[in-house]
C-alpha cells in the first residue's frame, strides 16, 4: 500500500492544479445540487420490527383521521388561586382559547378540557392538539397560532403553558461548531510554528465537510433523513478531516527537515502516514456503517452520512492536502526551514519520549494505575437508564417543562406520558364490543389511572383507547404495564397492540438493548482482522480492543455521572437531568471505537515502522511513541474541542453526543494509548509481533510502516525476525 499512496502522493504534487481543480469543480457541482435538490430533515422516526411501531402503521392504514404519527401538542390551564377552571370567567377563556387552537392551517382536532380533561379538584385542565402533519412538517406560523392561543388565555388571567413535539424546532447549527474550529486553529499553530502549515489541514477540512454536507443535502431530497444526520456528519467530518490532514502535514515536514525535496517528501508522507490515515479511516467507516445491522433507520442513516463524511476526509487527505503542500512550497516548514518539526529527533529529549520512558520503565504500576482510574470513573455506568428526551428534560423555565409539572400536579405523571391501546377486531367482528372488553380487563391491570372510552374508525373493524398510567412515563412500572397489556392479548378476542409516545420508547430502548451485542462484535472482529493485517500480529489487535471497552465503559460513567446525577450540570449547561438518550450507547460505541483506533494505529503503527526498521522492542516503544506523541496529543486535542463545542447546542441528545464523544477521546488518547499502550507494549517485547507463520504467508503485506519506501519505492521488503520476547 505504501508504494500505491507514495505514487499518489508524488502525482497529486506534481499535477497540483489539476488536482485542486477536480476538488473544486466537484465541490461546485454538489453545492449547486444541494442549493436545488435538497429537502427537508424529520424529527421523527421508525422503529420497524416492533409492536409500536406495526401499530403506528396499523392506524395510519385504517385510522387516519386518528391522527398517529402527527404532532401533538398539550395545552394545559391551572385557575387563579382560590378559583376553579368552571367558574364562567375562566370557562369563557378556556373557550376561547380552544377556539383559537383551531384556527391552526395543520391542526386536525382540538378536545374540549371542561369535559373530559379537567381534574376533580376542578383547578387544572388541557387541551390536546393533534395536527395531521408530522412535527417537522409544522411551519412557524403553526407554532406562533399555539403560542398564540396560549398568550390569549394568560391575558385572560389564567396559567396556561405548553408542551408536546409540535414545540420542537429542527436543531441548528450554532456557535459550537466555530469555537471548536477556532480551538483548533490555535492548536494546529502551537504544534506547527507555522501559520500556511496551520492553515492547510483546516482548509482541506472546509472542503471536505463541505462537500459532505452538500451531498447529504441532496440526498435529502430523495430520503427522509433525521435533523440529527447532518450534525452527526459535520461533528466527525470535522474532527478526522482536522487530525488526518495533521498526521499528513506533520510527516511532511518531518520528510523535508530530513533533506528531501519537496515533492519526494510528499510522496513519502502519504505512503507512511497516509497508509495509516487510510486505515484508520476504514475503521471508522466500518465501525459507523455497520450501525445498519440495528435496523434502526434513522441510526442507519446518522451511521452511513458519518461514514461517507469520514471517506471524503480521507480521500482529500491523500490528494488535495499534498497537492495543497505543492502550492505552499517552503512556506510550510517555516521561514529558512526552522519551523517546529512536530516528529524530529530533538537534541533535548521531548515531553513524550521522557513519559514513554517512564512507563517503559515501570509497566506494572503505569498499567494497573491507568485500569484502576477507568475502572473507577466506569463505576456511575452501573446506574445507566435509558430514554427518549421528553418535556420532562426540557429546561425547569421553559414552558415545556412548566405544562409537563402542572399535569404531573393535576392529575398524577402517568398523564404525561398517555398509552394508546390499538384493537384488531378482526374480520366480522364488532370493535366496539371488542375494546369495551379489553378495556375492562385494562382498567383491571396494576398502575392503570384511568381508562378512555373507545373511538372506533368508520369501518368498524379497529378501535382505539387511550391507557393513563400512574406513574411516570420513563418509570419502570410503566415498562411493566405496556408489557402486562400486550400480555393480555392471549385472553381477549382480536389483536391488541400498544403505542404511543411513551410505548415507542420502551420499544427503541429494548431493540437498542438487544442489538448492543451483535452490533458490538461485527465491529470487533471486523477491526481484528483489520488491525490483524495492518500490523501483522495478533496481539496488538487484542489489546486495542481491550484498551477500547475500557474507554467506553468509562465514557459511559462519565456520562451518567453527569446526564443522570447531575454532576457538573450547571457548567455544562444541562438544566435538567435524566435518562440517557436511548441512542446514545450504541452511537457512542461505534464512534468511539473508530475514533479510538485512529490513535491506536498513529501511535503503534510507529512503534511497528521502528520495529521493522530494526529497533530492539523497548527502543522501538519508546522511539515510536516520541515521534507521534506530540502529534497525537495536538490531534486529541483539537477532536475534544470539536466534539466539545457541541456541548453548547440546545438539543439534548446532541449535547449528550457531543460530550460523550468528548471524554471518550480524552480518556482514550491520554489514559489508554498515551498510558496502558506503551506500558503494554513493554511488558509483551517481542511477542507483541509474532503472528504464526501459517498466517503471516497468506496475509496481504500492506506494507504500512513504509519499509519498501527506505530500500527505495520498488525495491522488495525484508522480513522482520521474530524471535522470543526481549525487552
Amino acid at each position: 500500500m505504501a508504494t500505491y499512496l507514495y505514487r499518489l502522493g508524488r502525482f497529486a504534487f506534481r499535477r497540483r492544479a489539476l488536482v485542486l481543480t477536480m476538488w473544486l469543480a466537484l465541490l461546485a457541482v454538489l453545492g449547486v445540487g444541494a442549493a436545488t435538490l435538497s429537502g427537508p430533515t424529520a424529527e421523527s422516526f421508525s422503529i420497524p420490527g416492533t409492536e409500536a411501531q406495526q401499530a403506528q402503521d396499523l392506524l395510519a392504514e385504517r385510522f387516519p383521521q386518528a391522527g398517529a404519527g402527527g404532532a401533538e401538542a398539550r395545552v394545559v390551564f391551572a385557575a387563579p388561586a382560590g378559583e376553579k377552571l368552571t367558574d364562567p370567567e375562566n370557562r369563557a377563556a378556556i373557550e376561547a382559547t380552544v377556539a383559537r387552537l383551531r384556527t391552526g392551517a395543520r391542526v386536525g382536532a382540538v378536545t374540549d378540557p371542561l369535559p373530559t380533561g379537567i381534574n376533580p379538584a376542578g383547578t387544572v385542565a388541557y387541551a390536546q392538539v393533534t395536527y395531521k402533519v408530522r412535527a417537522d412538517a409544522l411551519t412557524g406560523q403553526d407554532r406562533e397560532v399555539l403560542s398564540g392561543a396560549a398568550a390569549a388565555g394568560r391575558a385572560a388571567g389564567l396559567t396556561v403553558e405548553t408542551g408536546g413535539d409540535a414545540l420542537r424546532e429542527p436543531a441548528g447549527q450554532g456557535v459550537g461548531e466555530v469555537v471548536g474550529f477556532l480551538v483548533a486553529a490555535v492548536v494546529l499553530l502551537v504544534t506547527f510554528g507555522s501559520l500556511v502549515a496551520a492553515g492547510l489541514p483546516l482548509v482541506t477540512a472546509v472542503i471536505g465537510v463541505g462537500a459532505a454536507m452538500a451531498g447529504i443535502q441532496i440526498v435529502s431530497g430523495f430520503v427522509d433523513l433525521s435533523s440529527n444526520t447532518p450534525t452527526l456528519a459535520l461533528m466527525l467530518g470535522t474532527a478526522v478531516a482536522i487530525d488526518y490532514a495533521l498526521f499528513i502535514v506533520s510527516r511532511y515536514r518531518h520528510e523535508v527537515a530530513a533533506g528531501r525535496a519537496g515533492i519526494e517528501a510528499a510522496g513519502r508522507a502519504v505512503g507512511t502516514a497516509g497508509s495509516a490515515v487510510t486505515f484508520a479511516g476504514l475503521t471508522v467507516i466500518i465501525a459507523l456503517a455497520a450501525l445498519a445491522v440495528v435496523n434502526v433507520p434513522v441510526l442507519t442513516q446518522m451511521g452511513l452520512a458519518a461514514a461517507a463524511a469520514v471517506a471524503v476526509a480521507v480521500l482529500i487527505a491523500l490528494t488535495l492536502l499534498p497537492a495543497l503542500l505543492g502550492f505552499a512550497g517552503g512556506r510550510v516548514t517555516g521561514r529558512h526551514g526552522r519551523a517546529r518539526d512536530p516528529e524530529g529527533d530533538d537534541a533535548r529529549p521531548t515531553a513524550g519520549r521522557r513519559w514513554a520512558r517512564l512507563v517503559t520503565r515501570r509497566p506494572v504500576p503505569a498499567l494497573l494505575g491507568a485500569t484502576l482510574a477507568l475502572l473507577v470513573v466506569a463505576i456511575p455506568a452501573l446506574d445507566l437508564r435509558l430514554g427518549l428526551p421528553g418535556d420532562n428534560m426540557s429546561g425547569p423555565q421553559t414552558t415545556q417543562r412548566r405544562a409537563y409539572d402542572m399535569l404531573t400536579a393535576g392529575f398524577g405523571p402517568g398523564f404525561n406520558g398517555p398509552l394508546l391501546v390499538v384493537v384488531d377486531a378482526g374480520p366480522g367482528a364488532d370493535a366496539k364490543a371488542v375494546a369495551t372488553e379489553v378495556g375492562t380487563a385494562v382498567s383491571g391491570l396494576p398502575d392503570v389511572a384511568k381508562v378512555g372510552p373507545a373511538a372506533v374508525n368508520p369501518a368498524g373493524d379497529t378501535a382505539i383507547l387511550q391507557v393513563v398510567p400512574r406513574s411516570a412515563p420513563d418509570s419502570r412500572e410503566t415498562t411493566d404495564l405496556v408489557h402486562a397489556i400486550r400480555d393480555t392479548d392471549e385472553a381477549l378476542p382480536g389483536e391488541i397492540l400498544v403505542t404511543g409516545t411513551t410505548a415507542l420508547n420502551i420499544d427503541m430502548s429494548a431493540k437498542l438493548g438487544a442489538a448492543l451485542g451483535p452490533y458490538l462484535a461485527v465491529i470487533v472482529i471486523l477491526a481484528f482482522l483489520l488491525l490483524t493485517v495492518l500490523f501483522r500480529a495478533l496481539l496488538v489487535p487484542l489489546k486495542a480492543i481491550a484498551g477500547f471497552l475500557l474507554s467506553v465503559a468509562a465514557t459511559f460513567g462519565a456520562v451518567v455521572a453527569v446526564f443522570q446525577w447531575g454532576w457538573l450540570a450547571g457548567p455544562l449547561g444541562v438544566e435538567q437531568t435524566g435518562p440517557v438518550v436511548s441512542l446514545m450507547p450504541v452511537v457512542l460505541i461505534g464512534i468511539v471505537f473508530g475514533l479510538a483506533m485512529d490513535y491506536e494505529v498513529f501511535l503503534v503503527s510507529r512503534m511497528r515502522e521502528e520495529h521493522v526498521h530494526g529497533a530492539a522492542p523497548g527502543r522501538a516503544v519508546v522511539n515510536g511513541f516520541g515521534h507521534g506523541a506530540r502529534v497525537v496529543t495536538a490531534a486529541a486535542v483539537i477532536m475534544i474541542s470539536v466534539f466539545a463545542g457541541f456541548v453548547l447546542s440546545d438539543d439534548s441528545m446532541i449535547k449528550s453526543i457531543g460530550f460523550a464523544l468528548a471524554a471518550a477521546i480524552l480518556l482514550d488518547a491520554f489514559v489508554v494509548r498515551m498510558t496502558i499502550v506503551p506500558a503494554a507494549m513493554a511488558l509483551l517485547g517481542r511477542r507483541a509481533w509474532a503472528l504464526p507463520r501459517w498466517l503471516d504467508r497468506i496475509l496481504p503485506d500492506v506494507d504500512v510502516e513504509g519499509d519498501r519506501l527506505r530500500a527505495g519505492p520498488h525495491a522488495p521488503r525484508p522480513e522482520p525476525e521474530l524471535v522470543a520476547a526481549d525487552r
